[in-house]
């Protein structure tokens, strides 16, 4: 299938298909001083509170990002800002009918598992949620660009893999990933992809539509137990690794690493796509599995080792998990990638203040980034990683 992506697509739609990925705003330019952290203020949702009545935090994206902030990690200026999605970008995946089913109230309400939307008329719907979806959308075709150009990024949202070419659900209504790996396929920016999915859900939406592509290898370790359950999107999984609840973390640890280590020594990967799903956490009601936050972190930690190992690009994108703490989790693994200088984020530094204070101040300043990183402590150095 080399070349093509859908056999019967003819040579019209190739071109048109091209022109569209050529044409899009979605690839961002970074700044010498920035670095490939993705994210907008206007990720979160808030529906005059109504979203309190819905299990998970509509506010985890902005929090990460300013625990991070308050870290002296990041700044609003030293992330880049995504772009939306327009309605040509997503039609680089989605069928015009699933687009069009989404102005239909109900039809959003059952995706988000929000009842109330039916009652909600569309211009509503679309400000207070399907908006920011596709800021989201654009955060994940602009961190897997980047992170061709630097090695890593990643964007603090997207993630929707249960959203495919026509179809929407658990809470995904675009299909990101798709689209951001069928940009890049298209503008021939990579030949082959990768796709890691460790959200403890199965990445159904993207698998369904590369099923039969050979440019696209997909490991996903996910809980069979739990939705979606869906064998005909399993078609497309190359590796698929079943977890079940009762599965100790350091066994959970080491199949991750044998796993994308044989995978990564056998699939040549321009590009590797992390699906960094935080809803294995132990407690959480829809993924069941327990796994402790030091685990979370020591996987990303995996993760993001092996790509360096490999000399692979990754983009994180943070998908699935919305209990109250998840934000706090996510942004804890994000700054320990950092400390173990597996990525380099950037802060502005501080306005300098008055002459004479100048002295004083500068000594009390957190290392900047490109000094050398801070020892690793902390409980992820409880886990070793296994060796081989």
């Amino acid at each position: 299938m080399e070349g093509g992506f859908l056999p019967y697509m003819d040579d019209l739609e190739k071109q048109e298909l091209m022109w569209s990925c050529v044409e899009s705003n979605l690839f961002p330019s970074i700044a010498i001083d920035q670095c490939p952290v993705v994210f907008h203020p206007e990720y979160d949702i808030s529906f005059f509170g109504l979203e309190k009545y819905h299990p998970f935090d509509a506010g985890k994206w902005g929090t990460v990002f300013r625990l991070l902030e308050e870290w002296g990690l990041v700044s609003p200026t030293t992330v880049v800002h995504p772009e939306e999605a327009t309605r040509r970008d997503l039609l680089i995946v989605h069928t015009s009918r699933y687009l069009n089913s989404l102005y239909s109230p109900c039809v959003c309400a059952r995706i988000f598992e929000m009842n109330f939307l039916c009652l909600m008329p569309y211009f509503v719907t679309n400000k207070y949620l399907l908006r920011k979806m596709r800021l989201q959308v654009g955060g994940t075709v602009a961190a897997c660009r980047l992170a061709l150009e630097r090695n890593w990024a990643i964007n603090i949202g997207g993630g929707f893999h249960h959203a495919s070419s026509n179809a929407g659900g658990g809470f995904c209504v675009y299909a990101d990933i798709t689209l951001a790996v069928r940009m890049l396929l298209t503008l021939n920016l990579v030949k082959r992809v990768l796709i890691v999915d460790v959200d403890a859900h199965q990445g159904n939406g993207y698998e369904r539509d590369f099923i039969g592509d050979a440019r696209v290898f997909i490991l996903d370790m996910f809980n069979p137990k739990i939705y979606p359950k869906d064998s005909k999107a399993e078609e497309a999984i190359s590796r698929m690794v079943h977890i079940d609840a009762d599965m100790p973390t350091d066994r959970y640890l080491e199949s991750l690493f044998d796993n994308l280590d044989t995978v990564l020594g056998e699939f040549e990967a321009d590009l590797i796509v992390y699906n960094a799903g935080t809803d294995s956490l132990e407690g959480d009601p829809l993924g069941r599995l327990e796994l402790t936050p030091e685990c979370i972190m020591k996987r990303d930690e995996i993760v993001f080792q092996l790509a360096k190992d490999h000399a692979t690009p990754i983009a994180m994108l943070t998908s699935g998990g919305y209990q109250k703490n998840n934000a706090q989790v996510i942004a804890e693994s994000i700054k320990n990638l950092h400390t173990r200088g597996l990525i380099q984020l950037r802060a502005a530094p501080p306005k300098p203040a008055h002459h004479h204070h100048h002295h004083h101040h500068q000594q009390n300043q957190a290392p900047s980034p490109n000094q050398s990183p801070n020892p690793p402590t902390g409980p992820a150095t409880l886990l070793a990683v296994p060796k081989r």
